[in-house]
């Protein structure tokens, strides 16, 4: 059937759509497309793109007219446009977030149902510390606060620590399931956390498909993550893509269980297509001089410690500005919750 051949609201009498109105009801068909368009969803999500360097002055800024205890979480959300500005989401599932934590703050324990993850943008001496376990931040570092679990944040440092807060707080928001407990500062067990904290659980990743490992982790290092992109990027068998899934190694999956987290490597001069797939994905540049990101007619040129997301059902094209140097990206999506609602799919 034609959209044409469908009833508009318009159609039907004012009396009829009162008594509905008293009913609660509303009439199906005349908004049946909006809610099952024709061949693909008509995502709200905009490819959209954040400058680093645009925001780290504003986040300083907010440093100096807002102490952390007027804030808890001193955070610029990274909002899309497509969504409007006022609901705080990258994309439909994706919040993201500009946090920054001055020397000898403290911002305070608590634990909330959305998961969350921390990837590591600028500074040293900072921490944060998961039921007990300190997790020291290091740049390019990405750290897990998985939901129910207290969590804090420290500064031992003397310059501003920056990271970038990925959470699925605007499913779990719509879901009517958000909220936070807070807390008093948590009692750290030294040594518990070393072995933990040691190792990447990274394997490699054709495409987003799902590894497995063996022990659990709260930090994945980048040093070890940087360390196993470059070994693969050796491989002559890995024609195109050089890239890693962040798993939680206690049961093989992702290593949390709404969003997925990756890194990839894009060798020098290389470009790349990443394939037209259902859910969003949003991207961050951890090093190197620039990629070039593109999604249907909108290009972006981002610079070391830029975000960028882009809707779903639709190829994006990656391009190394450099000759000579490697571009290494932090990656983040929906394809966990796809996959448990039957929803992923893969349109190459």
């Amino acid at each position: 059937m034609l959209d044409a051949d469908l009833g508009r609201l318009e159609d039907l009498p004012k009396e009829y759509l009162d008594e509905l109105t008293q009913q609660n009801l509303v009439p199906l068909w005349p908004s049946l497309r909006g809610v099952l368009p024709p061949t693909k969803p008509k995502p709200l999500t905009r490819p959209t793109s954040w400058s680093y360097e645009s925001i780290r002055p504003l986040l300083l800024k907010a440093g100096e007219l807002t102490p952390i205890e007027k804030a808890e979480r001193r955070v610029l959300v990274l909002a899309n446009p497509g969504h409007g500005l006022q609901k705080m989401q990258a994309s439909s599932a994706i919040y993201l977030g500009m946090q920054l934590l001055l020397p000898g703050e403290w911002a305070p324990s608590h634990r909330h149902t959305p998961n969350a993850v921390r990837m590591i943008v600028e500074g040293e001496g900072a921490y944060t510390t998961v039921e007990g376990e300190k997790c020291l931040m290091s740049r390019g570092d990405l750290i897990l606060t998985p939901t129910g679990l207290w969590h804090e944040h420290g500064h031992d440092g003397h310059d501003p620590v920056i990271w970038l807060d990925v959470l699925d707080l605007p499913l779990v928001y719509y879901m009517e399931a958000s909220y936070h407990v807070n807390g008093g500062r948590q009692e750290v067990h030294p040594g518990e956390g070393d072995q933990r904290h040691s190792g990447a659980c990274v394997l490699p990743t054709p495409f987003f498909t799902r590894s497995q490992s063996a022990y659990p982790v709260l930090r994945y290092p980048w040093v070890d993550v940087k360390k196993a992109l470059i070994k693969l990027s050796e491989d002559p068998s890995l024609v195109e893509s050089v890239m890693i899934t962040y798993i939680n190694p206690s049961n093989g999956q992702d290593a949390e269980n709404i969003l997925g987290f990756y890194a990839l490597m894009l060798r020098p001069g290389q470009t790349l297509r990443l394939p037209a797939r259902s859910p969003a994905c949003v991207f961050h540049v951890i090093e190197g001089e620039g990629v070039q990101l593109s999604f249907d007619e909108h290009v972006f040129d981002l610079k070391c410690a830029d975000t960028a997301c882009v809707p779903g059902y639709g190829a994006t094209l990656l391009k190394n500005h450099s000759a000579t140097t490697p571009v290494f990206l932090f990656m983040a999506d929906e394809s966990p919750l796809h996959r448990k609602l039957g929803l992923y799919e893969n349109w190459g």
